[in-house]
């Protein structure tokens, strides 16, 4: 009996071993086919750009095929419910943003994809600020004084957006909260005519992309308040931030990060994280990165996760005090 009693417990301490070490094996010829990245948005614009500078360093360090897939459609749903739907085994990832990931579990009533358990976070790869820019005919020159300006004009001052429930238009709910004023919000149907609806003075201000509106501030057609980030951009250092103009405590970043979908290997996940994340830490990388405005970021998958339940947190307050629904 006591045989038996050390025979069954012998049998039983062996067993994680004998499960994880598949898992390790499988880790260390990983990969061995092309690895499909999932991009939810359209070829050519700023998350694709992003993505495929990923995918070229990746393989410019381990010879490692990334076959970029554009998703495209539903505000990045098709491709986030894709992504959540194939096989947990490291050969399908996808570029997470602040919309799909943060955005629309707010937005969207019933949404085919839940961000918290769908997905395992990889790393968070890129920030990038939007700056606050107005026509030259509105009479402020700093954030304070467009501040006082609005709340001398109620609802008369406006500002346009990529569209209800985009990132620039919550970035501008989140001004409007903060600094106590009442703006008309204009949605278009992407970021450039809110852009040059601004320029063309059917409406005030925009909380616009670096990369999109530098060239105009540049040129004089439009005038840069401040930038939405924590810190100045490298991109425009002499543009001051939201915080330290006037409102201590705002910050609205875009991000990108990569995850994969839940149930992925841990040896797996980690075994990405440190091939990405010293992807972004090389200088052409972030040469690549700062032509599009943004600035790498790189961090462990647990810290990549706390940052989207803040990041999704946030902005549900947003949108609840906002009043914000698109339905589906």
């Amino acid at each position: 009996m006591q045989k038996s009693r050390r025979s069954l417990l012998k049998a039983f301490s062996a067993w994680p071993a004998v499960v994880l070490c598949p898992i390790a094996q499988a880790a260390e010829n990983y990969p061995a086919k092309p690895i499909r990245f999932i991009v939810p948005f359209s070829a050519g614009g700023g998350a694709d750009i992003v993505a495929r500078a990923i995918a070229k360093a990746l393989g410019e360090e381990s010879s490692d095929q990334i076959v970029i897939d554009n998703r495209t459609g539903a505000a990045g749903i098709i491709g986030m419910q894709l992504a959540a739907q194939s096989a947990p085994d490291g050969y399908t990832i996808v570029l997470g943003q602040t919309g799909p990931m943060s955005i629309n579990p707010w937005l969207y009533k019933n949404l085919s994809y839940d961000p918290d358990k769908d997905f395992a976070p990889i790393t968070l790869t890129t920030v990038y600020p939007y700056v606050l820019v107005v026509n030259p005919s509105i009479a402020a020159t700093s954030l304070k004084e467009l501040i006082a300006l609005a709340r001398s004009r109620p609802n008369q001052l406006s500002f346009a957006s990529a569209g209800t429930g985009s990132a620039n238009h919550l970035a501008g709910e989140l001004f409007e909260m903060m600094a106590h004023v009442s703006l008309l919000h204009v949605p278009y149907n992407a970021g450039a005519p809110a852009i040059t609806a601004t320029i063309g003075g059917q409406v005030s201000m925009v909380f616009g992309d670096m990369v999109s509106v530098m060239p105009f501030v540049k040129s004089g057609m439009l005038r840069a308040i401040a930038v939405t980030s924590a810190k100045r951009a490298g991109i425009a250092p002499d543009v001051p931030t939201l915080a330290e103009a006037g409102l201590p405590g705002y910050e609205a970043i875009g991000w990108h990060g990569v995850l994969a979908p839940a149930g992925t290997p841990d040896p797996i996940i980690n075994k990405l994280n440190k091939q990405i994340v010293q992807a972004l830490r090389t200088p052409e990388m972030r040469r690549r990165l700062a032509k599009q405005g943004a600035e790498p970021a790189g961090d462990t998958p647990a810290e990549f996760g706390r940052f989207l339940r803040a990041d999704r947190e946030k902005w549900g307050k947003v949108i609840k005090s906002a009043h914000i629904r698109l339905g589906g």
